[in-house]
């Protein structure tokens, strides 16, 4: 098989494992936060939150993923606890946000598979407990030294995002030429991985995502996104984050009269870049509306069919 195709494996998760490569996983967002970039609170309230969670499940996602701390351009996440820089979000009120969620959803649902988005290991320690079995962290293993020993212990599935600085930073930082952020993010993931396997936590348990929109730059995102195989070279599995980001928002601008549509003007860009993504080796995306990414995701997994059957000997 090309190295740079996505193949067929085990993605060991806190409880079970789950079969990744041979169709696109679709993983709903939940945010339990007044402040997302993308639904502005709409679920913020806890009960909000599960009722759209289900919803979520009833259109199609395989996994929900749960997070209660924006990490939109320019907040305060990822800064370190007792600093001038400390996150606005503690451990304990990101705790008191999600946890009556993650207890809703599994009361509800039982069996459903969640995934908490956090960089807080206290968070993490809590969330897995009480029954979710993904860690999805932004900064993958770097903002939270005890992260990484928290989700060995638990055994638990994790996603190991690339992010080029904290979210205070992106703005500022100095665009990369293509081949360069490549290297970057290719590096990046590799070192998240070393910091992995120090803390002996299976290689099986892992996936990774380009963090796309996390201080990549907007041209920066595009070529990332037509080069995302490459990153297959490291020998885990992808997951692709690019629902109504901004740099999707910046393209259609010229279509809007020069300003950037608002999130939900976003939806079919979204579904251009979730397409392009699988047929670049993403075997999971996250994603805001679940319904239109499933049937997205069942085309371009028709596309990436034809191609092996193409290629297959006979």
């Amino acid at each position: 098989m090309n190295p740079c195709e996505r193949k067929i494996t085990r993605w060991q998760l806190r409880i079970r494992s789950v079969e990744l490569g041979r169709r696109t996983l679709v993983m709903g967002i939940v945010n339990v936060t007044p402040d997302s970039f993308s639904d502005g609170g709409a679920f913020f309230r806890p009960e909000n939150a599960v009722a759209h969670a289900l919803t979520l499940l009833d259109e199609g996602a395989d996994l929900l993923d749960l997070g209660a701390e924006s990490t939109r351009p320019g907040s305060r996440a990822g800064g370190a606890v007792g600093t001038p820089q400390a996150p606005a979000v503690s451990s304990e009120l990101e705790q008191a946000r999600m946890l009556p969620v993650l207890d809703g959803i599994l009361r509800a649902r039982p069996g459903t598979i969640v995934s908490v988005d956090t960089y807080k290991a206290a968070t993490a320690r809590a969330a897995l407990a009480a029954g979710a079995e993904i860690v999805n962290d932004v900064s993958g293993f770097l903002w939270d030294p005890a992260m990484a020993a928290v989700c060995a212990e638990a055994g638990c599935g994790v996603v190991l995002m690339h992010t080029r600085g904290r979210p205070d930073e992106w703005r500022a930082q100095p665009a990369l030429a293509p081949s360069a952020l490549l290297a970057v993010v290719r590096d990046g993931l590799q070192t998240n991985l070393e910091t992995a396997a120090e803390a002996n936590l299976a290689p099986e348990c892992v996936v990774l995502d380009p963090g796309y929109g996390f201080g990549k730059g907007f041209e920066g995102n595009y070529a990332l996104l037509a080069r995302q195989a490459d990153l297959l070279s490291l020998g885990r599995p992808l997951l692709a984050g690019l629902s109504r980001k901004s740099f999707l928002g910046r393209t259609l601008a010229p279509l809007y009269g020069g300003s950037d549509p608002p999130v939900e003007k976003r939806e079919a860009a979204s579904l251009a870049a979730l397409v392009t993504a699988i047929l670049q080796g993403s075997s999971i995306v996250r994603v805001h509306a679940v319904r239109p990414a499933v049937e997205a995701a069942r085309i371009a997994d028709a596309v990436l069919a034809a191609r092996l059957d193409r290629n297959s000997p006979g």
